[in-house]
Protein backbone atom coordinates (compact mmCIF):
# COMPACT_ATOMS: atom_id res chain seq x y z
CA UNK A 1 0.00 0.00 0.00
CA UNK A 2 1.19 3.50 -0.77
CA UNK A 3 1.72 5.91 2.08
CA UNK A 4 0.91 9.61 1.79
CA UNK A 5 3.15 12.32 3.23
CA UNK A 6 2.01 15.96 3.50
CA UNK A 7 4.59 18.70 3.04
CA UNK A 8 4.68 22.37 2.15
CA UNK A 9 5.19 23.41 -1.44
CA UNK A 10 7.99 25.99 -1.72
CA UNK A 11 9.97 27.74 -4.42
CA UNK A 12 12.79 25.21 -4.03
CA UNK A 13 10.66 22.39 -5.41
CA UNK A 14 12.66 20.45 -8.00
CA UNK A 15 9.64 19.71 -10.20
CA UNK A 16 8.61 22.62 -12.41
CA UNK A 17 4.83 22.61 -12.70
CA UNK A 18 2.87 23.92 -15.67
CA UNK A 19 -0.86 24.49 -15.55
CA UNK A 20 -3.21 24.26 -18.47
CA UNK A 21 -2.77 27.89 -19.43
CA UNK A 22 0.50 29.09 -17.90
CA UNK A 23 3.33 27.86 -15.67
CA UNK A 24 2.01 27.44 -12.16
CA UNK A 25 3.76 29.81 -9.80
CA UNK A 26 5.67 27.99 -7.09
CA UNK A 27 4.04 29.75 -4.18
CA UNK A 28 3.23 28.37 -0.75
CA UNK A 29 0.53 25.76 -1.19
CA UNK A 30 0.16 22.34 0.36
CA UNK A 31 0.41 19.29 -1.80
CA UNK A 32 1.01 15.59 -1.32
CA UNK A 33 3.40 13.03 -2.60
CA UNK A 34 2.48 9.36 -2.96
CA UNK A 35 5.49 7.25 -1.99
CA UNK A 36 6.49 3.71 -2.75
CA UNK A 37 6.26 0.99 -0.15
CA UNK A 38 9.51 -0.84 -0.92
CA UNK A 39 8.63 -4.00 0.95
CA UNK A 40 8.06 -6.74 -1.64
CA UNK A 41 6.62 -4.25 -4.06
CA UNK A 42 5.87 -4.88 -7.72
CA UNK A 43 6.88 -2.49 -10.46
CA UNK A 44 4.46 0.43 -10.56
CA UNK A 45 2.94 1.21 -13.95
CA UNK A 46 1.13 4.55 -14.02
CA UNK A 47 -1.43 5.04 -16.79
CA UNK A 48 -2.50 8.53 -17.84
CA UNK A 49 -6.00 8.47 -19.32
CA UNK A 50 -9.02 6.17 -19.10
CA UNK A 51 -9.97 6.00 -22.77
CA UNK A 52 -9.65 3.09 -25.17
CA UNK A 53 -5.87 2.84 -24.97
CA UNK A 54 -5.49 3.36 -21.21
CA UNK A 55 -8.39 1.15 -20.10
CA UNK A 56 -7.58 -1.69 -22.54
CA UNK A 57 -3.94 -1.64 -21.45
CA UNK A 58 -4.81 -1.79 -17.74
CA UNK A 59 -7.31 -4.59 -18.38
CA UNK A 60 -4.69 -6.75 -20.12
CA UNK A 61 -1.70 -5.95 -17.89
CA UNK A 62 -1.11 -8.77 -15.40
CA UNK A 63 -1.90 -7.48 -11.87
CA UNK A 64 0.20 -10.29 -10.40
CA UNK A 65 3.29 -8.77 -12.01
CA UNK A 66 2.64 -5.03 -11.88
CA UNK A 67 1.01 -2.47 -9.62
CA UNK A 68 -1.43 -0.54 -11.86
CA UNK A 69 -2.20 3.11 -11.09
CA UNK A 70 -4.67 5.16 -13.14
CA UNK A 71 -4.58 8.95 -13.31
CA UNK A 72 -7.58 10.39 -15.14
CA UNK A 73 -10.01 13.32 -14.75
CA UNK A 74 -12.91 10.85 -15.04
CA UNK A 75 -13.44 7.69 -13.01
CA UNK A 76 -14.76 5.49 -15.81
CA UNK A 77 -14.20 4.25 -19.34
CA UNK A 78 -16.74 5.18 -22.06
CA UNK A 79 -17.63 2.72 -24.82
CA UNK A 80 -17.76 5.49 -27.42
CA UNK A 81 -19.23 3.53 -30.41
CA UNK A 82 -22.57 3.35 -28.57
CA UNK A 83 -22.50 6.87 -27.13
CA UNK A 84 -24.83 8.24 -29.83
CA UNK A 85 -27.40 5.61 -28.84
CA UNK A 86 -27.44 6.96 -25.28
CA UNK A 87 -27.96 10.52 -26.56
CA UNK A 88 -31.38 9.54 -27.96
CA UNK A 89 -32.54 7.06 -25.31
CA UNK A 90 -31.96 3.83 -27.24
CA UNK A 91 -29.54 2.83 -24.48
CA UNK A 92 -29.17 4.12 -20.94
CA UNK A 93 -25.95 5.84 -19.94
CA UNK A 94 -24.80 3.11 -17.55
CA UNK A 95 -24.61 0.60 -20.42
CA UNK A 96 -21.62 2.39 -22.01
CA UNK A 97 -19.68 3.01 -18.77
CA UNK A 98 -17.06 0.85 -17.07
CA UNK A 99 -15.95 2.08 -13.60
CA UNK A 100 -12.17 2.04 -13.33
CA UNK A 101 -12.20 0.86 -9.72
CA UNK A 102 -14.12 -2.29 -10.73
CA UNK A 103 -11.28 -3.68 -12.83
CA UNK A 104 -10.39 -7.21 -11.77
CA UNK A 105 -7.95 -7.68 -8.86
CA UNK A 106 -8.26 -4.05 -7.81
CA UNK A 107 -6.45 -1.05 -9.20
CA UNK A 108 -5.05 2.21 -7.91
CA UNK A 109 -6.82 5.34 -9.11
CA UNK A 110 -6.34 9.09 -8.65
CA UNK A 111 -8.99 11.35 -10.19
CA UNK A 112 -7.22 14.40 -11.52
CA UNK A 113 -5.36 16.15 -14.31
CA UNK A 114 -1.73 15.29 -15.00
CA UNK A 115 -0.14 18.75 -14.83
CA UNK A 116 3.47 17.88 -15.56
CA UNK A 117 5.92 14.98 -15.71
CA UNK A 118 9.46 14.97 -14.32
CA UNK A 119 11.04 12.30 -16.51
CA UNK A 120 14.41 12.49 -14.77
CA UNK A 121 12.93 11.68 -11.33
CA UNK A 122 10.04 9.57 -12.66
CA UNK A 123 7.36 11.68 -10.99
CA UNK A 124 4.00 13.02 -12.15
CA UNK A 125 2.45 16.20 -10.77
CA UNK A 126 -1.35 15.77 -10.51
CA UNK A 127 -4.15 18.23 -9.80
CA UNK A 128 -7.16 16.64 -8.08
CA UNK A 129 -10.56 17.21 -9.71
CA UNK A 130 -12.93 14.81 -7.92
CA UNK A 131 -15.34 17.72 -7.34
CA UNK A 132 -15.12 19.19 -10.84
CA UNK A 133 -18.33 19.39 -12.87
CA UNK A 134 -16.33 18.90 -16.08
CA UNK A 135 -15.41 15.32 -15.21
CA UNK A 136 -18.14 13.84 -17.44
CA UNK A 137 -18.09 16.14 -20.46
CA UNK A 138 -15.76 16.92 -23.33
CA UNK A 139 -13.30 19.68 -22.39
CA UNK A 140 -12.11 21.96 -25.16
CA UNK A 141 -9.09 24.26 -24.72
CA UNK A 142 -9.92 27.96 -24.78
CA UNK A 143 -7.44 28.63 -27.56
CA UNK A 144 -5.71 26.62 -30.23
CA UNK A 145 -2.45 26.98 -28.30
CA UNK A 146 -3.80 24.03 -26.34
CA UNK A 147 -4.08 25.45 -22.84
CA UNK A 148 -7.04 24.88 -20.55
CA UNK A 149 -8.81 27.52 -18.53
CA UNK A 150 -6.54 28.62 -15.69
CA UNK A 151 -9.57 29.68 -13.65
CA UNK A 152 -10.59 26.05 -13.27
CA UNK A 153 -7.13 24.89 -12.11
CA UNK A 154 -7.75 25.04 -8.38
CA UNK A 155 -7.50 21.45 -7.18
CA UNK A 156 -5.02 20.22 -4.61
CA UNK A 157 -1.67 19.06 -6.02
CA UNK A 158 0.17 15.83 -5.33
CA UNK A 159 3.03 13.86 -6.86
CA UNK A 160 2.87 10.25 -8.03
CA UNK A 161 6.11 8.32 -8.68
CA UNK A 162 6.31 5.58 -11.31
CA UNK A 163 8.58 2.81 -12.53
CA UNK A 164 6.97 2.70 -15.96
CA UNK A 165 4.68 5.33 -17.45
CA UNK A 166 2.04 4.83 -20.15
CA UNK A 167 0.72 8.08 -21.62
CA UNK A 168 -2.72 7.43 -23.12
CA UNK A 169 -4.44 10.76 -22.50
CA UNK A 170 -6.15 10.89 -25.89
CA UNK A 171 -7.07 14.04 -27.80
CA UNK A 172 -9.59 16.87 -27.65
CA UNK A 173 -12.33 17.94 -30.04
CA UNK A 174 -11.00 20.12 -32.85
CA UNK A 175 -12.77 23.47 -33.24
CA UNK A 176 -10.29 25.13 -35.65
CA UNK A 177 -10.66 28.31 -33.63
CA UNK A 178 -14.09 29.02 -35.14
CA UNK A 179 -15.95 31.71 -33.22
CA UNK A 180 -18.64 30.46 -30.87
CA UNK A 181 -18.10 26.73 -31.31
CA UNK A 182 -16.58 26.11 -27.91
CA UNK A 183 -19.26 28.18 -26.14
CA UNK A 184 -22.43 27.14 -27.98
CA UNK A 185 -21.95 23.81 -29.81
CA UNK A 186 -22.37 20.37 -28.25
CA UNK A 187 -19.69 17.70 -28.54
CA UNK A 188 -20.22 13.95 -28.31
CA UNK A 189 -17.18 12.45 -26.60
CA UNK A 190 -18.40 11.68 -23.07
CA UNK A 191 -21.54 10.57 -21.28
CA UNK A 192 -22.18 14.07 -19.96
CA UNK A 193 -22.26 15.33 -23.55
CA UNK A 194 -24.81 12.66 -24.49
CA UNK A 195 -27.02 13.56 -21.52
CA UNK A 196 -27.03 17.27 -22.41
CA UNK A 197 -27.90 16.50 -26.02
CA UNK A 198 -30.79 14.24 -24.97
CA UNK A 199 -32.21 16.90 -22.64
CA UNK A 200 -31.89 19.59 -25.30
CA UNK A 201 -33.65 17.56 -28.00
CA UNK A 202 -36.58 16.74 -25.72
CA UNK A 203 -36.75 20.30 -24.41
CA UNK A 204 -36.97 21.70 -27.94
CA UNK A 205 -40.02 19.58 -28.73
CA UNK A 206 -41.72 20.69 -25.51
CA UNK A 207 -40.92 24.35 -26.19
CA UNK A 208 -42.44 24.11 -29.65
CA UNK A 209 -45.53 22.17 -28.50
CA UNK A 210 -47.16 24.99 -26.51
CA UNK A 211 -50.46 26.22 -27.99
CA UNK A 212 -50.25 29.01 -30.51
CA UNK A 213 -50.90 32.32 -28.80
CA UNK A 214 -49.35 31.09 -25.53
CA UNK A 215 -46.00 32.40 -26.68
CA UNK A 216 -44.64 34.49 -29.52
CA UNK A 217 -43.21 31.60 -31.55
CA UNK A 218 -44.05 31.66 -35.24
CA UNK A 219 -43.92 28.69 -37.59
CA UNK A 220 -40.57 30.01 -38.83
CA UNK A 221 -39.26 30.10 -35.27
CA UNK A 222 -40.39 26.52 -34.70
CA UNK A 223 -38.68 25.44 -37.93
CA UNK A 224 -35.44 27.03 -36.74
CA UNK A 225 -35.64 25.53 -33.25
CA UNK A 226 -36.38 22.06 -34.64
CA UNK A 227 -33.48 22.26 -37.07
CA UNK A 228 -30.72 19.94 -35.82
CA UNK A 229 -27.33 20.79 -37.32
CA UNK A 230 -24.52 18.22 -37.19
CA UNK A 231 -21.10 19.54 -38.25
CA UNK A 232 -18.79 16.76 -39.41
CA UNK A 233 -19.52 13.94 -41.84
CA UNK A 234 -17.41 11.25 -40.18
CA UNK A 235 -18.81 8.16 -38.40
CA UNK A 236 -19.70 10.05 -35.18
CA UNK A 237 -21.68 12.75 -36.96
CA UNK A 238 -23.40 10.32 -39.32
CA UNK A 239 -24.35 7.87 -36.56
CA UNK A 240 -25.75 10.63 -34.35
CA UNK A 241 -27.84 11.96 -37.26
CA UNK A 242 -29.11 8.42 -37.85
CA UNK A 243 -29.97 7.79 -34.21
CA UNK A 244 -31.68 11.18 -33.97
CA UNK A 245 -33.75 10.36 -37.06
CA UNK A 246 -34.87 7.08 -35.46
CA UNK A 247 -35.84 8.83 -32.20
CA UNK A 248 -37.89 11.46 -34.01
CA UNK A 249 -39.65 9.21 -36.51
CA UNK A 250 -40.14 6.12 -34.32
CA UNK A 251 -41.08 7.82 -31.05
CA UNK A 252 -41.49 11.59 -31.01
CA UNK A 253 -43.60 11.64 -34.18
CA UNK A 254 -46.35 9.82 -32.27
CA UNK A 255 -46.28 12.32 -29.41
CA UNK A 256 -45.76 15.52 -31.39
CA UNK A 257 -47.44 14.79 -34.76
CA UNK A 258 -48.08 18.49 -35.45
CA UNK A 259 -44.36 19.32 -35.12
CA UNK A 260 -43.01 16.76 -37.55
CA UNK A 261 -43.41 19.15 -40.50
CA UNK A 262 -40.95 21.57 -38.86
CA UNK A 263 -38.18 19.04 -38.18
CA UNK A 264 -34.99 19.08 -40.21
CA UNK A 265 -31.69 17.23 -39.70
CA UNK A 266 -28.69 18.58 -41.63
CA UNK A 267 -25.13 17.28 -41.79
CA UNK A 268 -22.50 19.86 -42.82
CA UNK A 269 -18.99 18.91 -43.93
CA UNK A 270 -16.13 20.70 -45.71
CA UNK A 271 -15.21 17.60 -47.74
CA UNK A 272 -16.72 16.64 -51.10
CA UNK A 273 -18.30 13.54 -49.53
CA UNK A 274 -19.23 12.21 -46.12
CA UNK A 275 -17.62 9.08 -44.61
CA UNK A 276 -14.32 9.53 -46.48
CA UNK A 277 -12.91 6.30 -44.99
CA UNK A 278 -15.42 4.27 -47.05
CA UNK A 279 -15.14 3.65 -50.78
CA UNK A 280 -17.24 5.67 -53.20
CA UNK A 281 -19.97 3.04 -53.58
CA UNK A 282 -20.64 2.71 -49.84
CA UNK A 283 -20.44 6.44 -49.31
CA UNK A 284 -23.03 6.95 -52.06
CA UNK A 285 -25.22 4.26 -50.48
CA UNK A 286 -25.10 6.22 -47.20
CA UNK A 287 -26.02 9.49 -48.92
CA UNK A 288 -28.90 7.81 -50.77
CA UNK A 289 -30.18 6.30 -47.51
CA UNK A 290 -30.11 9.74 -45.88
CA UNK A 291 -31.95 11.26 -48.82
CA UNK A 292 -34.77 8.73 -48.42
CA UNK A 293 -34.93 9.55 -44.70
CA UNK A 294 -34.97 13.29 -45.52
CA UNK A 295 -31.67 13.92 -43.75
CA UNK A 296 -29.94 16.71 -45.64
CA UNK A 297 -26.26 16.37 -46.53
CA UNK A 298 -24.40 19.63 -47.22
CA UNK A 299 -20.86 18.87 -48.38
CA UNK A 300 -18.24 21.53 -49.11
CA UNK A 301 -19.82 23.88 -46.57
CA UNK A 302 -17.61 25.91 -44.24
CA UNK A 303 -18.96 27.02 -40.85
CA UNK A 304 -17.47 30.41 -39.95
CA UNK A 305 -19.34 31.29 -36.75
CA UNK A 306 -21.88 30.00 -34.24
CA UNK A 307 -23.76 32.56 -32.11
CA UNK A 308 -27.00 32.89 -30.13
CA UNK A 309 -29.96 34.32 -32.05
CA UNK A 310 -30.96 37.88 -31.34
CA UNK A 311 -33.55 38.77 -28.73
CA UNK A 312 -35.78 36.36 -26.85
CA UNK A 313 -35.18 33.47 -29.30
CA UNK A 314 -31.53 33.38 -28.31
CA UNK A 315 -31.72 34.29 -24.63
CA UNK A 316 -34.79 32.23 -23.62
CA UNK A 317 -35.22 29.55 -26.28
CA UNK A 318 -31.55 28.93 -27.05
CA UNK A 319 -31.77 29.29 -30.82
CA UNK A 320 -28.37 29.45 -32.54
CA UNK A 321 -27.30 31.10 -35.78
CA UNK A 322 -24.70 29.51 -38.06
CA UNK A 323 -22.75 31.67 -40.48
CA UNK A 324 -21.79 29.55 -43.49
CA UNK A 325 -19.25 30.82 -46.01
CA UNK A 326 -21.20 29.58 -49.03
CA UNK A 327 -24.35 31.49 -47.94
CA UNK A 328 -22.75 34.92 -47.66
CA UNK A 329 -24.33 37.08 -44.95
CA UNK A 330 -27.36 34.82 -44.58
CA UNK A 331 -27.37 32.84 -41.32
CA UNK A 332 -28.99 29.46 -40.68
CA UNK A 333 -31.03 28.97 -37.52
CA UNK A 334 -30.77 25.80 -35.41
CA UNK A 335 -31.96 24.63 -32.03
CA UNK A 336 -29.03 22.26 -31.56
CA UNK A 337 -25.52 22.16 -33.04
CA UNK A 338 -23.48 18.98 -32.57
CA UNK A 339 -19.80 19.42 -33.46
CA UNK A 340 -17.78 16.41 -34.62
CA UNK A 341 -14.98 17.56 -36.90
CA UNK A 342 -11.93 15.62 -35.73
CA UNK A 343 -9.32 15.80 -33.01
CA UNK A 344 -6.58 18.09 -31.76
CA UNK A 345 -3.58 17.27 -29.59
CA UNK A 346 -4.09 17.06 -25.84
CA UNK A 347 -2.71 20.17 -24.05
CA UNK A 348 -0.51 17.95 -21.86
CA UNK A 349 1.18 16.55 -24.97
CA UNK A 350 1.79 20.05 -26.31
CA UNK A 351 3.19 21.13 -22.97
CA UNK A 352 5.53 18.14 -22.65
CA UNK A 353 6.73 18.49 -26.24
CA UNK A 354 7.63 22.15 -25.75
CA UNK A 355 10.02 21.77 -22.82
CA UNK A 356 13.57 20.50 -22.31
CA UNK A 357 14.15 17.90 -19.62
CA UNK A 358 16.99 15.92 -18.12
CA UNK A 359 17.36 12.39 -19.45
CA UNK A 360 17.51 9.49 -16.97
CA UNK A 361 20.92 7.87 -17.53
CA UNK A 362 21.92 4.28 -16.90
CA UNK A 363 25.45 3.63 -15.57
CA UNK A 364 26.69 2.35 -18.94
CA UNK A 365 25.68 5.60 -20.62
CA UNK A 366 27.29 7.97 -18.11
CA UNK A 367 30.76 7.71 -19.63
CA UNK A 368 29.56 9.09 -22.96
CA UNK A 369 26.86 11.55 -21.94
CA UNK A 370 27.67 14.96 -20.43
CA UNK A 371 24.73 16.79 -18.81
CA UNK A 372 22.21 15.39 -21.29
CA UNK A 373 19.11 17.40 -22.16
CA UNK A 374 16.32 16.27 -24.44
CA UNK A 375 12.95 17.08 -25.97
CA UNK A 376 10.20 14.71 -27.00
CA UNK A 377 10.24 14.00 -30.74
CA UNK A 378 6.89 14.94 -32.30
CA UNK A 379 5.15 14.50 -35.62
CA UNK A 380 5.09 17.80 -37.51
CA UNK A 381 1.64 17.21 -39.02
CA UNK A 382 -0.37 16.00 -36.02
CA UNK A 383 1.67 17.12 -33.01
CA UNK A 384 1.63 13.55 -31.65
CA UNK A 385 4.62 12.02 -29.86
CA UNK A 386 6.84 9.86 -32.07
CA UNK A 387 7.29 6.29 -30.83
CA UNK A 388 9.02 3.20 -32.17
CA UNK A 389 7.16 0.00 -33.03
CA UNK A 390 7.22 -0.97 -29.32
CA UNK A 391 5.63 2.41 -28.32
CA UNK A 392 8.80 3.62 -26.62
CA UNK A 393 9.11 7.41 -26.80
CA UNK A 394 11.54 8.92 -29.27
CA UNK A 395 13.56 11.86 -27.97
CA UNK A 396 15.88 14.40 -29.50
CA UNK A 397 18.88 14.29 -27.17
CA UNK A 398 21.63 16.89 -27.03
CA UNK A 399 24.42 17.87 -24.67
CA UNK A 400 27.05 20.57 -24.35
CA UNK A 401 30.62 19.50 -25.04
CA UNK A 402 32.84 21.36 -22.56
CA UNK A 403 35.81 21.17 -24.96
CA UNK A 404 33.84 23.02 -27.62
CA UNK A 405 32.23 25.67 -25.47
CA UNK A 406 28.55 26.12 -26.16
CA UNK A 407 28.42 23.92 -29.25
CA UNK A 408 25.65 21.30 -29.13
CA UNK A 409 26.82 17.74 -29.70
CA UNK A 410 24.45 14.74 -29.98
CA UNK A 411 24.80 12.04 -27.37
CA UNK A 412 25.02 8.33 -28.14
CA UNK A 413 22.17 6.61 -29.99
CA UNK A 414 21.21 4.70 -26.87
CA UNK A 415 19.63 7.91 -25.60
CA UNK A 416 17.24 8.25 -28.57
CA UNK A 417 14.56 6.49 -26.53
CA UNK A 418 13.11 7.69 -23.23
CA UNK A 419 13.57 4.93 -20.71
CA UNK A 420 10.39 3.30 -19.28
CA UNK A 421 7.95 5.72 -20.94
CA UNK A 422 5.40 4.56 -23.52
CA UNK A 423 2.70 6.40 -25.48
CA UNK A 424 -0.51 4.84 -26.86
CA UNK A 425 -3.62 5.87 -28.75
CA UNK A 426 -4.36 9.32 -30.17
CA UNK A 427 -1.24 10.83 -28.60
CA UNK A 428 1.14 8.38 -30.34
CA UNK A 429 2.55 8.41 -33.87
CA UNK A 430 4.51 5.29 -34.82
CA UNK A 431 7.51 6.36 -36.90
CA UNK A 432 7.14 3.51 -39.37
CA UNK A 433 3.29 3.59 -39.46
CA UNK A 434 2.36 7.28 -39.47
CA UNK A 435 -0.87 6.88 -41.42
CA UNK A 436 -2.71 4.75 -38.85
CA UNK A 437 -6.14 6.29 -38.11
CA UNK A 438 -6.97 7.70 -34.67
CA UNK A 439 -9.72 5.19 -33.90
CA UNK A 440 -10.80 3.03 -30.98
CA UNK A 441 -9.84 -0.08 -32.94
CA UNK A 442 -6.24 1.08 -33.36
CA UNK A 443 -5.90 2.27 -29.75
CA UNK A 444 -7.26 -1.02 -28.33
CA UNK A 445 -4.89 -3.13 -30.44
CA UNK A 446 -1.93 -0.98 -29.41
CA UNK A 447 -2.85 -1.35 -25.75
CA UNK A 448 -3.25 -5.13 -25.94
CA UNK A 449 0.08 -5.46 -27.72
CA UNK A 450 2.02 -3.41 -25.15
CA UNK A 451 0.39 -5.17 -22.19
CA UNK A 452 1.36 -8.57 -23.57
CA UNK A 453 4.94 -7.43 -24.25
CA UNK A 454 5.35 -6.06 -20.71
CA UNK A 455 3.82 -9.21 -19.21
CA UNK A 456 6.40 -11.33 -21.03
CA UNK A 457 9.23 -8.92 -20.20
CA UNK A 458 8.40 -9.22 -16.51
CA UNK A 459 8.66 -13.00 -16.80
CA UNK A 460 12.06 -12.69 -18.45
CA UNK A 461 10.75 -14.36 -21.60
CA UNK A 462 11.61 -11.45 -23.88
CA UNK A 463 13.02 -7.95 -23.56
CA UNK A 464 10.80 -5.16 -24.88
CA UNK A 465 13.36 -4.12 -27.48
CA UNK A 466 13.62 -7.70 -28.80
CA UNK A 467 9.86 -8.30 -29.06
CA UNK A 468 8.21 -8.33 -32.50
CA UNK A 469 7.00 -4.85 -33.44
CA UNK A 470 3.36 -3.81 -33.44
CA UNK A 471 1.34 -4.57 -36.56
CA UNK A 472 -2.18 -3.21 -36.92
CA UNK A 473 -4.81 -5.71 -38.02
CA UNK A 474 -7.64 -3.95 -39.82
CA UNK A 475 -11.02 -5.43 -38.90
CA UNK A 476 -12.83 -2.91 -41.06
CA UNK A 477 -15.05 0.11 -40.39
CA UNK A 478 -18.78 0.25 -39.71
CA UNK A 479 -21.37 3.02 -39.53
CA UNK A 480 -25.07 2.96 -38.63
CA UNK A 481 -27.35 4.77 -41.11
CA UNK A 482 -30.71 4.60 -39.33
CA UNK A 483 -33.85 2.52 -39.95
CA UNK A 484 -31.99 -0.73 -39.20
CA UNK A 485 -29.43 -0.17 -41.96
CA UNK A 486 -25.64 0.14 -41.80
CA UNK A 487 -22.53 -0.18 -43.94
CA UNK A 488 -19.40 -2.24 -43.30
CA UNK A 489 -16.12 -2.18 -45.20
CA UNK A 490 -13.41 -4.71 -44.39
CA UNK A 491 -10.09 -5.61 -46.02
CA UNK A 492 -11.72 -8.34 -48.10
CA UNK A 493 -15.46 -7.75 -48.03
CA UNK A 494 -18.21 -5.17 -47.61
CA UNK A 495 -21.81 -5.24 -46.44
CA UNK A 496 -24.72 -2.83 -46.61
CA UNK A 497 -28.27 -2.67 -45.38
CA UNK A 498 -29.83 -4.92 -42.74
CA UNK A 499 -27.02 -7.51 -42.79
CA UNK A 500 -24.47 -4.80 -42.02
CA UNK A 501 -26.74 -3.55 -39.20
CA UNK A 502 -26.75 -7.03 -37.61
CA UNK A 503 -22.95 -7.13 -37.85
CA UNK A 504 -22.71 -3.61 -36.42
CA UNK A 505 -24.74 -4.50 -33.33
CA UNK A 506 -23.12 -7.91 -32.88
CA UNK A 507 -19.58 -6.52 -33.10
CA UNK A 508 -20.18 -3.75 -30.59
CA UNK A 509 -21.93 -6.08 -28.20
CA UNK A 510 -18.99 -8.49 -28.38
CA UNK A 511 -16.53 -5.64 -27.78
CA UNK A 512 -18.32 -4.37 -24.65
CA UNK A 513 -15.74 -4.57 -21.89
CA UNK A 514 -17.70 -6.21 -19.05
CA UNK A 515 -20.15 -9.10 -18.80
CA UNK A 516 -22.46 -6.71 -16.99
CA UNK A 517 -22.80 -4.49 -20.05
CA UNK A 518 -22.87 -7.45 -22.43
CA UNK A 519 -26.01 -8.40 -20.49
CA UNK A 520 -27.53 -4.90 -20.18
CA UNK A 521 -27.05 -3.67 -23.77
CA UNK A 522 -29.27 -6.27 -25.53
CA UNK A 523 -31.89 -5.87 -22.78
CA UNK A 524 -32.15 -2.13 -23.43
CA UNK A 525 -32.18 -2.74 -27.19
CA UNK A 526 -35.15 -5.05 -26.65
CA UNK A 527 -36.89 -2.61 -24.29
CA UNK A 528 -36.47 0.26 -26.79
CA UNK A 529 -37.82 -1.88 -29.63
CA UNK A 530 -40.87 -3.11 -27.69
CA UNK A 531 -41.75 -0.09 -25.53
CA UNK A 532 -39.97 2.79 -27.25
CA UNK A 533 -36.99 4.91 -26.28
CA UNK A 534 -36.62 6.68 -22.98
CA UNK A 535 -37.93 10.26 -23.33
CA UNK A 536 -38.04 11.37 -19.71
CA UNK A 537 -36.14 14.56 -18.87
CA UNK A 538 -34.23 14.49 -15.60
Amino acid sequence: MASITRFARTSSSSLQVSTRSAPLALTARNFSTVKFNNKDRKERVVILGSGWAGYSFAKDLDPEKYERIFISPRSYFVFTPLLASTAVGTLEFRTVLEPIRRLDYGIGFHQGWAQDIDFANKTIRVEANANADSASKAVVPINQGGQLNQASARGALFDVPYDKLVIACGAYSQTFGIEGVREHANFLRDVGDARRIRLRVLSLFELCAYPKGFDALTDEDRANLLHFAIVGGGPTGIEFASELHDLIHDDLSKMYPDLLKFVRITVYDVSPKVLPMFDQALSKYAMDAFKRQKIEIRTQHNIERVRPADGKLGSEYGELKLKIKQYGDKEVGAGLVVWSTGLMANPLIKQLASKDFAVPISPEDRAEARRPKAKLATDARTGGILVDEHFRVRIETQTTDAAKGSEIVPTSSSNSLLRDVFVLGDAAVIESQRTLPKTAQVAAQQATYLAKVLNKANEGVVDVKNAPGFKFRNWGVMTYLGSWKAIHQGPRDELRGWAAWVLWRSAYLAKSMSWRNKFLVPIYWLVSWVFGRGISRF
